[in-house]
């Protein structure tokens, strides 16, 4: 089961539209995660549209539109694994702790917020992962989205994809 994982689109604050790349891998993947900061809800339905399941939160920057249509926390059992999605998990230092302290159901956290790309796993094994942004670097040298493939209960073929630099 391939999984495409991103966060902070921030649209159209941040950027006007979702990059050609990552709009072209939607049909691909078998579940669309977006860990929340969405800004409009004409990206939340574009995903809705073009994935052929979508699992998704809100984010701080989320009104109540999409307040109304999302949760601020999702779960799903993918490939056999335990996914949980959620857009804040706090500063960087002590998050594996905190996250498997309020997740100790789950094998995979994806989380946002930071717009920094994340992979790490926490002392009992949960994962956790932030794809960046694909339209906000921030500090990052890339914007950024990932893809994995949950499949067994295994979560293989992590990657973290670059996405080119938007000119102008």
């Amino acid at each position: 089961m391939l999984v495409l994982l991103m966060s902070d689109t921030h649209l159209p604050k941040r950027a006007k539209e979702l990059p050609a790349e990552l709009l072209e891998r939607l049909p691909l993947a078998d579940v669309v995660v977006h860990a929340g900061d969405w800004v409009d809800t004409a990206t939340l339905d574009l995903l809705e549209s073009r994935s052929r399941r979508l699992i998704a939160v809100y984010g701080n920057n989320d009104g109540h539109e999409l307040r109304a249509r999302l949760p601020e926390v999702a779960r799903a059992e993918l490939g056999g694994l335990r996914f949980g999605v959620v857009h804040e998990t706090g500063a960087a230092q002590g998050r594996e702790r905190r996250c498997a302290e309020r997740f100790p159901d789950l094998d995979v956290l994806v989380f946002g917020h930071s717009h920094i790309p994340w992979d790490t796993t926490a002392p009992g094994g949960l994962r956790l992962l932030n794809p960046g942004s694909p339209t906000d670097r921030r500090r990052e040298p890339y914007c950024t989205y990932m893809t994995a493939v949950a499949d067994g209960g295994q979560l293989t073929e992590v990657t973290l994809h670059r996405l080119a630099r938007r000119v102008g």
